[in-house]
């Protein structure tokens, strides 16, 4: 057994109850631990070590992860690859965004968050392109940067647990870490309603639009990683897997697809505010607490995700990212949500009427030089 960690500081016995709370000795952020006990080779594990800031992902972490995951790939005994989070909280509640406010504030320019986004990006295609099984233990909170880490991968596991959303539109921010590729493929509407409401699911939501594919309660995720040590990655999941529960999202289905289907995010205002329904009023009362500028630029970003390669997706979203921490609602989101907590953000624009077409058109307009490189990832070998 091999160990590596992100930090300075000294680790010992990691892993007597992966992935259960577990005792660390370490104070590294991210672990990272080789098992050679398999008979098919061996299998890398990851642990995102942050518990007590729900494993949020620093831009540290982001940087040691692809770099682990690109020597793993390339390592012919390592037969599968596993991640999964510390504590009893969450795999993972997305990126420190925290950071990124203090950074922003702290040198007045968006140069720490871009470089967090394109780090973050790559990082997310990487896992899409591995040539082994990469599990996902989505056990507990998963958010953002934390889906971006999962569902990005071949084998995704959710529990009774289980509690995925991407909140972006409530901080400014818009669906990203690949989700314009990944919701704009869910049946009928449910991309857009999951995008733009940051609408949360349990694992029973996330098997039944194929967010993940297994359904495993929690207490045999610690006897699944035992056997993924020792057999195949399918065998080992399909011994412990179950059939999840109803998903109460579907209870929903026709109201969703009715009112997410609109041509417009004005169009789905107008279509929930003539429903009758409390379910709809909901939805709507949300819809105005968020940023416009952020549901107006998520709604094409999702729409357009439908034509685009995955790679062309991760560009789009870097062009999107690198624009909207340089003057969107972003900060402001996130002071308002997460440092002050007054929620009461003052958003550039309070209305969507305010947003013109080609305000939008902007923040999708090419890079040049500054897009996003993905050829050392995505070209073949």
């Amino acid at each position: 057994m091999h160990l590596w960690c992100l930090s300075s500081g000294s680790s010992r016995s990691l892993y007597r109850d992966f992935p259960r709370k577990i005792m660390v000795t370490s104070d590294a952020d991210i672990l990272f631990e080789r098992h050679d006990t398999s008979p098919s080779g061996a299998v890398g594990q990851i642990l995102l070590n942050r518990p007590k800031a729900l494993n949020t992902l620093t831009l540290d972490m982001c940087r040691s992860l692809d770099a682990q995951l690109r020597a793993w790939n390339e390592d012919k005994d390592i037969h599968a690859i596993l991640i999964a989070g510390a504590g009893e909280k969450a795999f993972c509640a997305g990126g420190d965004i925290v950071q990124l406010f203090e950074a922003h504030h702290r040198d007045a320019d968006a140069v720490f968050a871009h470089a967090f986004f394109h780090t973050e990006y790559r990082c997310n295609m990487r896992i899409t392109a591995l040539r082994k099984p990469f599990v996902a233990f989505m056990d507990r909170v998963v958010m953002g940067g934390g889906v971006g880490v999962s569902v990005n991968g071949s084998h995704r596991i959710v529990t009774e647990r289980t509690l995925l959303a991407m909140p972006e539109t409530r901080i400014g921010l818009f669906p990203d870490i690949g989700a314009s590729y990944f919701l704009s493929r869910l049946p009928g509407a449910m991309g857009l309603f999951v995008g733009l409401t940051g609408a949360r699911l349990n694992g029973a939501d996330c098997v039944a639009l194929g967010l993940a594919q297994h359904f495993v309660p929690h207490v045999h995720l610690p006897k699944l990683r035992e056997t993924l040590m020792q057999s195949g990655v399918d065998a080992a999941i399909a011994a412990v897997s179950e059939t999840p529960p109803p998903a109460p999202i579907l209870t929903h289905s026709d109201a969703i697809a009715r009112h997410f289907s609109q041509n417009s995010v004005e169009d789905i205002f107008a279509s929930l505010a003539e429903d009758k329904d409390p379910w709809a009023a909901t939805q709507l009362a949300a819809l105005r607490t968020f940023s416009p500028l952020s549901l107006k630029i998520s709604f094409r970003e999702i729409r357009e995700g439908a034509r685009l390669s995955r790679a062309d997706c991760f560009r789009m979203e870097w062009r999107l990212a690198r624009r909207i921490t340089e003057d969107g609602d972003f900060y402001e989101g996130v002071r308002a949500l997460l440092i002050d907590k007054d929620n009461r953000p003052q958003w550039r624009a309070k209305t969507l009427a305010e947003i013109n077409d080609a305000v939008i058109e902007d923040y999708f307009a090419p890079l040049g030089p500054d897009e996003l490189d993905l050829s050392d990832i995505i070209a073949p070998s």
